[in-house]
């Protein structure tokens, strides 16, 4: 899936893919589907990916033929320090389709 190849880009190479959730979604005058990712950063260098990640999100630009992003922001971050550092970061986006 585009969106996800998108996201596991930006997020850079020292992430580990939790889990990704779709439910449909409309209203009066738009349909798609929001979107719910979870991401994790562990060691220090990865961490480091994973803040310049919860920035750059909102604001990216998403290349999703048929697909417009409307929304994405950053939901939750956890911060973990035992038995190695590890940041949790979970997103939602909500695509509509592009007429």
């Amino acid at each position: 899936m585009r969106l996800l190849s998108e996201i596991l880009q930006l997020a850079g190479r020292q992430v580990e893919f939790l889990h990704h959730a779709e439910r449909p979604w409309s209203s009066a005058t738009f349909s798609g589907s929001r979107h719910t990712v979870a991401l994790a950063f562990s060691g220090a260098d990865a961490i480091g990916q994973g803040e310049a990640y919860t920035h750059a999100l909102p604001e990216h630009e998403f290349t999703i033929p048929g697909q417009l992003v409307a929304d994405a922001a950053i939901v939750s971050v956890k911060h973990e320090t035992l038995p190695v550092p590890r940041m949790t970061v979970a997103a939602e986006l909500l695509l509509l389709e592009d007429a």
